[in-house]
């Protein structure tokens, strides 16, 4: 199914897509550099996850899953669909389309790209690339969970990464950088979520740019995870 030929498309959701494609400040890592494959230079440390949104009532939501506990590391987090590049992806868009197929069944065909964020750091000198995607037709994804790699899937809004509420922090610092780590907690009909470290920092940022507005809070990330002078 073509995502571009879904009918009623949300106005939100139309007028974010035509800012991000009519807009080069969004990103320095644009999706016509992504596909090029000799702009990218392959990393055996580099992940791609995908920030996939769709429109339900007047809010914006953001998959996301929490990981198998049969996993060896971050195991029971919370995380964006995404993994590491392989070898034969053409990009970092390919990377996290791929992985979102292989996680929890999304075609790759029902999600449009509509911009690649800067990268971010993370334990292990693992590069991150966020991927911005929106799902047009939210009906048309009937998730299949990987159980290997995810134990479930939720959808939260999100504007609350932008919001104070359903928020703690906790000061953190390593070699005089003070910053800090952000907890969202975000309750379903069946479970509790914490999303967290560098999840919760990408959100911050994803949702920032969407919305077009800093955060209730102050965001002091950490300087570790940023990570512009690795982008290729």
């Amino acid at each position: 199914m073509d995502c571009n030929n879904v009918k009623n498309r949300s106005h939100k959701l139309l007028e974010l897509s035509q800012r991000f494609r009519q807009s080069n400040s969004v990103s320095s890592c644009s999706i016509a550099e992504q596909s090029n494959p000799s702009q990218n230079l392959k990393r055996p440390n580099r992940a791609a996850v995908l920030i996939c949104l769709f429109e339900e009532g007047d809010d914006i939501y953001v998959i996301l899953t929490r990981r198998s506990s049969k996993l060896s590391s971050f195991s029971g987090q919370v995380s964006l669909p995404g993994g590491r590049t392989d070898e034969g992806d053409q990009d970092d868009i390919r990377t996290a389309l791929r992985e979102a197929e292989e996680e929890i069944g999304l075609d790759p065909s029902l999600v449009d790209v509509v911009t690649v964020l800067q990268p971010f750091g993370a334990k292990g000198n693992i590069i991150i690339v966020p991927v911005i995607g929106i799902l047009w037709n939210k009906q048309a994804f009937n998730p299949v969970l990987n159980t290997e790699e995810v134990e479930s899937i939720f959808y939260a809004p999100l504007e609350m990464f932008l919001k104070n509420e359903n928020r703690r922090q906790e000061e953190r610092g390593t070699e005089g950088d003070k910053y800090m780590f952000h907890y969202f907690t975000h309750k379903t009909h069946d479970n509790v979520y914490v999303i967290w470290a560098v999840t919760a920092a990408i959100l911050i940022t994803a949702a920032s740019i969407v919305y077009q507005r800093s955060p209730d809070f102050e965001p002091r990330m950490p300087k570790f995870w940023n990570r512009k002078h690795n982008r290729l």
